[in-house]
Formats: structure tokens, C-alpha cells, sequence
């Protein structure tokens, strides 16, 4: 069984120390696919090196999250264009509209996304796209850019089952995360995903974030990583009534197809 993590922040610093070790360990629990996100251009510069270094495991993006937003100028958007051009990267993003804390204000947020998803269009590449809190408007904003924009992937979906059937009427990818493993916030998810059709679905851990609550033995450190995707795998194809081997195939499938992984 093997596994594609597509959305990874392999870069943050909590892996400062073990990095290769988080890889290994990756390796050997089947996942032999990862797409590192790039969110600030910091972190797509440090994605990019990760790939070149780790070419047959590793691929990033490059992307301005929205709560950087506020720093995406033009010196910045020409520095984001040359890193979204490279080969290593196989997406524009992390970009979008997160409305929950406004690090960025709304506007600039709305108007780094247009920018973002025109450069996606210019290069011909996918879009790894953030929404939380700002549905209609991430939308909206969508549907002007979508007859030109190659394809999307909601990334970390959350949301309600009209947002998701929403998603897939726009033509959206969606990667479920150990969200769906919360008890608290995520139970919903699991009616969900067996709304989202074979070749239309992904999975990525978000590491180091949302590690999966559910997790046994409960890990000593709060950490997420991509060895705990074949994890949320088992989650997911319960709650679709497939087998965890025939959910492997498919969203690692999938994730090679639009992701031009080789």
C-alpha cells in the first residue's frame, strides 16, 4: 500500500531535528509521496530546497497563506512568481481567505488571492487553496478565475456539506486531514467524505498540525507527521465503506494525476 501526502509543512521548525528521521519514518509507513507546502516565501524557498534535495520523494509548492497576505507587494509577487515557476513546484499556494483571526486584513486577502490564482493561470500549474471562515467570498473569487485555472484542491477541507457540495460543483479536488479524527470539531466529516468521488479526493496529514486524536497508542509529542497518513486513510475509507488498500489507490492516483508527480 503506498500513500501521497499532499500537503506536508515539512519546512516549520519543529522538524528542525529530525527531519530526514520524519522522511524515514514516512518511507516505511507507505508514504512515498510528499508535497511540501509552501505558505510564506520563506517557506516556499525552504520547500523547494527540501525537493531538490529529496527528489524522488519530495515536491512543493509556492504560495502567500492569506494570513501573510499583507506582505505580498509587487517585489514579493515577482519574487513568488520566479519560485511558483520552478520545476520542483507543482502548485501555487497555500493561498485563499481565512477569515477566523484576520491576521491580514479581508481585502488584502482577497486581492492576494486574485493574484495568486492569475499567476496560477499564467504558469498553467494547480492551485492548493486555504479557506476558513470566508466560504462565499472564496467563491465568488473562484468562479471569476476558474475557465482559466487548470484545477484546484480545497486543501484541508472543514467545512458543511453544502460548502463541500459546493467545491465539487466548481470542479474543486478535496484533502481530508486527521480533522475528521476529532471527536470535537470533525465528527461531521465522516458523513461527508463518501460524498466526494474516486478521483476527486486526497488526503495529507497538514503536519505539524492536527495530529489525529484518535491516534493508539497516543503519540509522547503533539506533532503531526506524515506517518500517521495510512491513519487517517483507515478513518476515511470507514466512513466511505471502502477498504483502506482501495482508498490508498485511488487518492494516491489521484494525487500523482494532478500534482504531475512521475
Amino acid at each position: 500500500m503506498q500513500l501521497v501526502d499532499i500537503g506536508i509543512n515539512l519546512t516549520h521548525e519543529t522538524y528542525d531535528r529530525d527531519r530526514e528521521a520524519v522522511v524515514r519514518r514516512a518511507l516505511a509507513a507507505g508514504v512515498t509521496r510528499m508535497v511540501v507546502t509552501g505558505a510564506s516565501l520563506e517557506s516556499s524557498h525552504a520547500a523547494i530546497a527540501l525537493s531538490r534535495a529529496l527528489p524522488a520523494v519530495l515536491r512543493a509548492t509556492a504560495g502567500v497563506h492569506p494570513h501573510h497576505a499583507v506582505n505580498l507587494d509587487q517585489p514579493a509577487l515577482a519574487e513568488l512568481r520566479e519560485l511558483a515557476a520552478q520545476p520542483e513546484v507543482v502548485a501555487v499556494g497555500e493561498c485563499g481567505l481565512d477569515y477566523h483571526r484576520n491576521f491580514s486584513p479581508p481585502e488584502v486577502q482577497r486581492r492576494a488571492f486574485h493574484l495568486q490564482l492569475e499567476l496560477a493561470t499564467q504558469l498553467g500549474k494547480p492551485v492548493f487553496l486555504h479557506q476558513r471562515d470566508a466560504h462565499a467570498d472564496f467563491v465568488a473569487i473562484l468562479r471569476e478565475h476558474l475557465p482559466r485555472l487548470r484545477r484546484g484542491v480545497a486543501h484541508c477541507f472543514t467545512g458543511t456539506r453544502d460548502e463541500l457540495l459546493e467545491c465539487l460543483d466548481l470542479g474543486l479536488h478535496v484533502g481530508i486531514t486527521g480533522w475528521i479524527c476529532d471527536e470535537r470539531r470533525g465528527a461531521h466529516l465522516k458523513a461527508l467524505v463518501g460524498l466526494v468521488p474516486p478521483g476527486r479526493l486526497m488526503i495529507e496529514t497538514d503536519g505539524p498540525y492536527l495530529l489525529p486524536r484518535d491516534l493508539k497508542p497516543k503519540p509522547a509529542s503533539r506533532r503531526n507527521e506524515p506517518a500517521y497518513l495510512g491513519h487517517i486513510a483507515a478513518v476515511v475509507a470507514a466512513h466511505r465503506g471502502e477498504s483502506t488498500a482501495l482508498l490508498a489507490d485511488h487518492t494516491s492516483a489521484t494525487a500523482m494525476g494532478f500534482f504531475d508527480l512521475k
